[in-house]
């Protein structure tokens, strides 16, 4: 089955001609209408594809940019790498990139843009990580950084019906590794742990 997946954003004017080209070649257009910050399966239509992949149905998904896929570089790169792995074919025309040709065969022009981009995204985490160790540091030395207060700690249920929670144990479930896990959420592999261990806990009080 061939998809084409678009999205246009509802806080600015955009519209979605440029991004549907000879939609008659495609099984199914889906078209979403949301923030680019939402995770793709999130989204009304991307859950869409979610399902098709889980039926098994997708084999080729067709999006105008690579930033469809996903709300920002570390989630466009794990979504790439899911349907890669996946077998499903992504071509994306802006800029012109595929994971698997024709042939069945990986693009190696296109695996090398993937990794500069997986490059770029980390020295993005690094230099998010950096500012916010920095912004830390300065409000200590002016005595304005607290850390958590005290009896603000969640309760288990309420700490694995946060929708970060729930999405980790997502990832968990589908047998992504932590790494992989703290830079799509994203989270710290400590976030993790406690996530996993509380959920686990849980089930063995009520078994």
């Amino acid at each position: 089955m061939k998809v084409l997946y678009t999205r246009i954003s509802t806080s600015i004017n955009q519209k979605v001609d440029r991004q549907i080209v000879d939609k008659d070649q495609y099984d199914y257009v889906l078209m979403d209408t949301c923030i680019g910050s939402t995770l793709l399966y999130e989204r009304p239509k991307g859950s869409e594809i979610e399902k098709l992949i889980k039926w098994g149905k997708l084999k080729e998904l067709h999006v105008h940019s690579i930033d469809r896929l996903g709300r920002n570089t570390i989630d466009v790169l794990s979504t790439w790498k899911d349907l890669t792995e996946k077998g499903i074919r992504i071509i994306c025309k802006n800029p012109s990139l595929q994971n698997i040709d024709e042939n069945g065969k990986v693009d190696k022009f296109s695996e090398l843009m993937i990794s500069i981009l997986s490059t770029l995204s980390k020295f993005e985490r690094d230099q998010i990580r950096e500012r916010q160790m920095e912004g830390i540091r300065i409000r200590k030395e002016k005595g304005l950084y607290r850390g958590r207060r005290i009896n603000t700690r969640d309760t288990p249920t309420k700490l694995l019906k946060k929708p970060k929670s729930k999405k980790i144990l997502e990832y968990i479930d589908k047998g992504y590794t932590y790494d992989e896990i703290s830079k799509i959420v994203p989270c710290s592999r400590t976030t993790i742990v406690k996530v996993k261990k509380t959920r686990e806990d849980l089930q063995m009080v009520h078994s």
